[in-house]
């Protein structure tokens, strides 16, 4: 059985419990992505309770296994799903990313969604710079 934090480049490494998991994540992911900013903060302030901050590991292995999933979420245009499906996983594991939607500074403009551990954006192509952060959820206690 391989936990989340470790490496597994194969959904199939993972336990048919956790497949599940990823499975019912980008499920309520396309759910939560119809819902306005307002009913997702107050979705994502209650799921936060209780986790531990995500590390950079555990985050990239929560996207990785999403994006295995799904191809809509491995997609550009699937980064709303994919951010939030990701998190969810991450709450799986009993941990939180900080969850953030904003609007890129350069060309192309638009908005983007992605999450954060450590300081630093997990596994998106542009660095933080390009974009300006909106809406951010992260672990309770965290500094902003």
């Amino acid at each position: 059985m391989t936990a989340f934090g470790e490496e597994a480049h194969d959904l199939r490494q993972l336990s048919y419990r956790r497949r599940l998991g990823v499975r019912i994540a980008i499920g309520v992911a396309f759910f939560l992505a119809r819902r306005s900013p307002a009913q997702m903060r107050a979705v994502f302030t209650l799921l936060r309770k209780g986790a531990r901050a995500a590390s950079y590991g555990e985050a990239r292995q929560a996207r990785e296994a999403v994006v295995t999933r799904s191809l809509i979420c491995e997609s550009r245009r699937g980064c709303l799903p994919r951010s939030i499906a990701a998190a969810l996983v991450c709450r799986l594991g009993g941990t939180w990313p900080t969850w953030c939607v904003g609007v890129g500074t350069a060309p192309p403009f638009g908005a983007h969604a992605w999450i954060e551990a450590d300081g630093r954006m997990v596994e998106e192509e542009e660095p933080s710079s390009h974009y300006r952060k909106l809406i951010t959820i992260g672990p309770l206690g965290e500094k902003r």
